[in-house]
């Protein structure tokens, strides 16, 4: 009896443990939860500088990183099954939703190998995982030679620190802006922000778009801000002034772009009129085109499927996040308004010089938002060589750029930059687009 009792006891132990060891770690992939990921901007080999001068590229500089160009943003790992997972990118109130995720084993190097794909933007993340820990790159194919380091620790749950430094004045409100501060390049800006003790969301609207949804903190009297969305890679950094509520600061775009930025409270501060910035030459009167859809079809406004209706040309790049919040907006709209008589065509600019891998982007494109209405592939990217596809314009200004057209195929609107759902235009914005469309198939039916 002592012998069946031991052994009972011995199998209980036994199978406890093992409902432990199996519940220990479940799932083939990434670890569920929360993770800390940082893309190194910039790469700071220590140069040796004996006499402590100042290096070429920090002289004059008003405002000095402390980051080092260390971009900071958070993904939560989700599981369906214990099989199957996807990711989600965290920025302010932006969920990026990534399901195209591969685990792989590289036998020459014996680690797991991830990828993680962003198709929409033809970019991906590619690297080494061992347990809690990714090390890789971050990859966009469609610019040459260009990656970014990227190494990711799970459990990690703050973007740039976990410190809690009083902050030395609340930010919230408008802050008219300036970019590329006293060179030919110069540009202004409206930095919209909202502040919660030391947490900080907002974003700064151009007028040619806005950098969509930013998220970081206040320290003090400094103030941290970035995003990452699969093709872009925002990252603000701003010393405050609360005697005279000014900031100065430091703004990249992945690892290629730096400038410097001012700003000044300001609840009024607002930009150019959007409708004022793209216009048509003197002499025209009319917007026409023919270019070609991925299926190789010529498509142009005078084919029969937009006759006697309102069109929405829409100057785009798959490429362009701006751009991204616009088509979810058309598509959004022509979901919800069925029965008028409305058309969109996108013209897509495109970063590949080869036609085919442009076609292969536009393909993806559409697919993943079910973009009913044409995309059809408009020439490069390039602002100057878009203005010479489209002659009668006075310059692309921006992508993405409106332009809406009559029933009688002749401009009414041109709005130039989108502000997207990050901010605070882009509620009135849908209001009045909508009171516009009305307007013109109202003016339309009066005519009949």
């Amino acid at each position: 009896m002592k012998i069946a009792h031991s052994v009972f006891y011995l199998l209980v132990i036994f199978g406890l443990n093992s409902c432990f060891f199996s519940a220990e770690n479940p799932y083939t992939g990434l670890p569920p939860g929360v993770w800390r990921a940082v893309l190194k901007l910039e790469n700071n080999p220590i140069n040796p500088n004996p006499r402590g001068e100042p290096l070429p590229d920090k002289v004059n500089l008003k405002f000095e990183e402390v980051s080092n160009g260390e971009l900071p943003f958070l993904f939560e790992v989700k599981y369906v099954t214990p099989d199957s997972f996807y990711i989600e990118i965290i920025n302010g109130e932006e969920r990026i939703v990534v399901d195209d995720i591969k685990i792989g084993r590289d036998k020459s190097q014996a680690k797991d190998t991830i990828l993680i794909n962003f198709p929409v933007f033809d970019s991906y993340i590619k690297g080494y995982f061992l347990e809690n820990a990714i090390d890789g790159q971050w990859v966009v194919r469609n610019k040459e030679n260009y990656s970014i380091p990227f190494v990711a620790r799970h459990g990690r749950d703050y973007r740039f620190t976990n410190l809690r430094k009083e902050p030395v004045m609340d930010v919230s409100g408008r802050w008219e802006t300036t970019f590329e501060i006293g060179t030919p390049d110069e540009y202004k800006g409206v930095g919209e922000f909202k502040q919660n003790g030391n947490y900080l969301t907002g974003t700064f609207m151009t007028e040619t778009g806005d950098y969509r949804y930013l998220e970081g903190t206040v320290q003090a009297n400094k103030l941290y801000l970035s995003c990452f969305d699969g093709t872009h890679a925002f990252l603000f950094e701003g010393k405050i002034d609360p005697k005279d509520s000014t900031m100065i600061g430091s703004f990249r775009s992945g690892h290629l772009y730096q400038t410097s930025w001012e700003a000044k409270f300001n609840p009024k501060a607002k930009l150019a009129d959007a409708h004022s910035l793209t216009y048509l030459k003197s002499g025209y009167d009319r917007f026409d085109f023919s270019f070609e859809n991925p299926d190789g079809k010529k498509v142009s406004l005078k084919d029969a499927r937009y006759k006697n209706k309102v069109k929405i040309i829409q100057l785009m790049g798959t490429w362009c996040p701006n751009c991204r919040d616009e088509t979810e907006f058309l598509v959004e709209y022509l979901k919800e308004h069925p029965d008028q008589d409305v058309e969109v065509i996108a013209l897509a600019f495109e970063r590949y010089k080869d036609k085919e891998k442009a076609m292969g982007s536009l393909r993806t494109y559409k697919q993943h938002f079910k973009m009913d209405y044409e995309l059809l592939l408009a020439g490069s990217s390039d602002k100057a060589e878009a203005s010479q596809v489209l002659p009668m314009l006075n310059a692309v200004l921006a992508f993405p750029t409106m332009i809406i057209v009559d029933q009688n195929d002749r401009v009414q609107l041109i709005h130039t930059g989108f502000a997207g759902p990050a901010t605070s235009e882009y509620k009135q914005f849908k209001m009045e687009f909508s009171r516009f469309i009305s307007q013109l198939l109202t003016t339309k039916s009066v005519q009949q």
